[in-house]
């Protein structure tokens, strides 16, 4: 039986993120072939995984836990060895500790990252001179203040936009059915990405010395790493290295930083 590790890549959380995820993965591994590529397996079930924000803000009492658990399930029961689920929503505690139990219950040999644990461990190795960060994130991801609770005792100030600002920009720039990024992704409308810019603008006159783009949609939008000086910390391309580095770090490219 092979021992080479395959990453497996729950997809479908939007759909157009979990193919940013899987493009990522393939731009930051070191590879002159085909063959030489790491083994990969993506599943997009956007049907069958219920909304992470409208679960945690209490407009739906569909856990979306119970499908990402059986979905990597399937990845496991595929091969797949290391996984990450691209969506920063799906991490807080009371949708990833579900997860969690539910993978224990199946005792599931499937290593499972933590997404916003591998954003506390690159701002580390990355920005280590960075104390105070914003965020941009989806309304469910600031409600359950995952990266609060994640951030906070690591010695990071976490700056929220205010819920005017969440509402009205952010929210608006990720879901509004005419121009929100969730019904018009590739390209993503210039309406959705002004809207985050002025968002992350606000942030860095409130202090944030680094701004994390907290919703895997939002890098759709922003693909700079950097914004009016400050770095723009990928969540997508930080969870796209964690799994190079844990399926085989020798394939993992060094990475360049303006």
């Amino acid at each position: 039986m092979s021992t080479k590790k395959i990453i497996g890549v729950v997809g479908g959380v939007g759909p157009q993120a979990g193919l940013d995820l899987v493009q990522k993965i393939l731009d930051q591994t070191i590879a002159t072939s085909d063959q030489e590529h790491l083994p990969l397996i993506l599943t997009s079930y956007p049907d069958q995984i219920a909304d992470r924000t409208a679960f945690i803000t209490g407009k739906s009492s569909t856990n979306p836990a119970y499908a990402i658990a059986s979905i990597l399930q399937q990845l496991e029961t595929a091969g797949a060895t290391v996984a990450g689920i691209a969506c920063n929503a799906a991490h807080a505690p009371k949708i990833f500790d579900v997860i969690r139990d539910e993978m224990s219950r199946w005792k599931s040999k499937l290593h499972l990252l933590h997404m916003i644990e591998e954003i506390a461990r690159s701002l580390k190795e990355v920005h280590p001179a960075v104390r105070s960060v914003g965020l941009i994130s989806t309304l469910g991801t600031a409600k359950s203040k995952v990266y609060q609770t994640i951030l906070e005792p690591k010695g990071y100030a976490v700056i929220a936009p205010s819920e005017e600002v969440q509402r009205d920009l952010i929210h608006r720039a990720i879901y509004d059915p005419e121009y929100g990024i969730k019904s018009r992704s590739h390209p993503v409308t210039e309406r959705a990405r002004t809207a985050l810019l002025k968002a992350i603008g606000m942030l860095i006159q409130n202090g944030a010395e680094a701004v994390i783009l907290g919703c895997t949609e939002v890098p759709l939008a922003i693909p700079e790493s950097h914004v009016e000086g400050f770095p723009a910390l990928d969540s997508t391309l930080i969870l796209a290295r964690a799994l190079i580095r844990e399926a085989n770090p020798s394939k993992l490219r060094p990475l360049t930083t303006p």
